[in-house]
């Protein structure tokens, strides 16, 4: 390999390093869109619910929450 493209491909990387990284959320975004899992987001969104619901559960909007069930 020459120093050239050698040289060309540490500031390729360090370029790309600088970038700033996606969210998390975006990241799953992308990973849904272009794996074509759509299948996994309502599964995603019932467990989301569920864990807002134990949260929400041992606090003081409890009471209001029971009655709905």
């Amino acid at each position: 390999m020459s120093k050239l493209s050698q040289e060309k491909e540490t500031s390729e990387f360090s370029e790309l390093a600088k970038e700033k990284r996606p969210s998390m959320l975006a990241e799953f975004w992308f990973f849904l869109k272009h794996n074509k899992k759509w299948w996994l987001l309502p599964i995603l969104i019932i467990l989301l619910l569920l864990g807002l619901l134990v949260l929400l559960g041992g606090s003081a909007i409890a009471p209001f929450i029971y009655p709905l069930f």
